[in-house]
């Protein structure tokens, strides 16, 4: 497995370097970091400004960025691990996610962190650019970091247990754990004009549908390094996530690609357990 680990110097993306390391058997790790000079990332605009030491401030920062990937190296596997370095003067996003595409990658890592009182459990701006546009699955870090025992699934669908079947059995993790597939059925409101059909019975149908859903997938992959149990339920599905989170080490979610503006309109349960679930994320695609 390719994995693009992205890198700055904040405790969160330690943490997500040693939680990746617990999670896979690591062969061959890029590890990426974007030095963003802000309004002074091009030379012309550092002439008219006049700012003196221009090319001694941006040779410090390169050798910072490279002091964090020597750094990072010795956070890894010593032995049978390839590395590739990538330090570039780029927005760090633009960046990861390019690099992404032209490698290859199969696995994206990247830490988050809050943004103060309010937006404590909201993802900073390069981590969230990341996990909505990449194009291949992504791990988000917060903090936690340690051996992973305990995995809820989450299961929207068809779609989700196709795409999450298939990285569990491609990309299988390092230790054996305890995976919970967990399909959360929303119930369908009894005001108008659903009064009019009904709304028990939608209801019945949509939950028998869910459990043979995750009872089959539990099926398809359960073997000597998954423990598999099923779970479902009915309520709101990222309050039940959220709680059910709590308790684990890790979540796995799907995304079903949906753009920009489409998540926007219309709300995604990934989009919003990606913010406010404490435990790392690993968003399937």
């Amino acid at each position: 497995m390719r994995v693009l680990i992205a890198l700055d110097w904040s405790e969160q993306t330690f943490a997500a370097v040693r939680e990746v390391s617990y999670l896979y058997d690591l062969q061959e790790v890029i590890l990426v970091h974007g030095i963003d000079l802000g309004m002074f990332q091009y030379p012309i605009i550092a002439e008219v400004s006049n700012m003196q030491g221009y090319e001694e401030f941006r040779k410090a920062m390169e050798k910072a960025g490279q002091q964090l990937l020597d750094h990072t190296t010795t956070l890894l596997p010593s032995e049978g691990l390839s590395i590739t370095r990538v330090c570039e003067f780029a927005k760090p996003a633009s960046l990861i996610l390019d690099t992404a595409r032209e490698t290859g990658a199969d696995l994206i890592v990247i830490g988050a962190r809050g943004r103060g009182r309010v937006g404590e459990m909201v993802l900073g701006s390069v981590s969230h650019r990341v996990a909505m546009h990449a194009d291949c699955t992504t791990l988000v870090v917060k903090e936690r970091q340690g051996p992973v025992k305990r995995v809820t699934v989450a299961i929207e669908g068809h779609e989700d247990g196709t795409r999450i079947k298939a990285w569990l059995l491609s990309h299988p993790f390092k230790n054996s754990v305890d995976l919970t597939l967990v399909s959360v059925v929303r119930p369908i409101p009894s005001t108008e004009p659903f009064s009019l059909f009904p709304v028990q019975d939608w209801t019945g149908i949509a939950v028998r549908s869910a459990e043979d859903l995750v009872k089959d997938l539990a099926a398809s992959v359960m073997n000597h390094r998954y423990t598999v149990g099923t779970q479902v339920t009915i309520g709101d599905p990222t309050d039940i996530l959220t709680e059910r989170a709590r308790s684990s080490d890790l979540l796995i979610i799907g995304s079903h690609g949906r753009k920009t503006l489409e998540r926007f309109l219309l709300g995604s349960i990934s989009h919003a357990l990606l913010h406010h679930v404490p435990c790392p994320v690993l968003i399937v695609r």
